[in-house]
């Protein structure tokens, strides 16, 4: 038995989210969603968080069953009935698009309100103080760029990889690891390759409990800002830096 690392991660803003970055990944027309592959996609990013152990909210599985339903109603073979030329039927996916168009326009004003509030944050006064020439300020800011679903994207490639190479008859003796320690080992590791590293080669061991806890590891070094992830265009992999506070450490 394996032990249960069950998560809940506030990355995770909710199925509306889930199914923009599935339309602004695969460049899909929010006025005509292809309701089969949008729903084949959102239930492989379910499948993942399910591997992973996280504390799924029930809206994702709402979202999921409301996309299912959907599929199947478009895939009926449409009947012939006999109802009047005024009768309207709505396309059973206009309600998703409105509700789409509505998030996305809520979520682009607060992404400007947030950006307007990080540069005031910049505009204080204080007092008088002696400044230090010889000290060059860093940037405050982390210059990762991938979010929470670009990394469960990855997490599929890598449970299909790792199903794959698995050996047929193998006997593999459960090691219970925690967070706080493969965090320290996967610092490491970064540290060492401060040119990046792929992010699939922080996995080298098969068994789930492990993958979980680097998983867990990695969102928490991010969260502290002690390393970045970067992709450089969508599909591609993953590559991690060591963030600016693991620079300060090192100084």
């Amino acid at each position: 038995m394996q032990p249960a690392y069950q998560v809940k991660l506030d990355a995770f803003e909710g199925p509306l989210d889930l199914l923009l970055h599935l339309i602004n990944q695969y460049e899909i027309d929010i006025y005509d969603i292809p309701v089969a592959e949008i729903t084949e996609q959102y239930m492989h990013y379910i499948h993942t968080m399910q591997q992973l152990e996280l504390n799924i909210a029930s809206e994702y599985l709402v979202m999921a069953a409301t996309l299912l339903a959907m599929k199947s109603s478009l895939l009926l073979p449409n009947q012939e009935l006999d109802v009047d030329e005024d009768t309207y039927e709505e396309d059973p996916r206009e309600e998703l698009m409105r509700r789409l168009i509505e998030y996305r326009k809520y979520k682009e004003a607060a992404t400007q309100l947030k950006e307007k509030e990080e540069d005031a944050s910049f505009s204080y006064t204080r007092a008088p103080q002696p400044f230090d020439y010889t000290t060059t300020p860093k940037p405050l800011t982390n210059p990762g760029n991938v979010s929470i679903y670009d990394m469960l994207a990855a997490m599929q490639k890598i449970f299909t990889r790792k199903q794959w190479n698995r050996p047929m008859e193998t006997t593999v003796q459960r090691t219970e690891i925690p967070i706080k320690q493969r965090m320290d080992e996967v610092m490491v590791q970064i540290k060492h390759n401060k040119n990046g590293i792929a992010f699939d080669q922080l996995f080298p061991y098969p068994t789930r409990s492990h993958i979980v806890v680097t998983f867990v590891a990695i969102l928490e070094l991010m969260k502290s800002k002690q390393i970045y992830c970067v992709q450089q265009k969508h599909f591609e992999t993953l590559t991690i830096y060591p963030g600016l506070h693991a620079e300060v450490e090192e100084n």
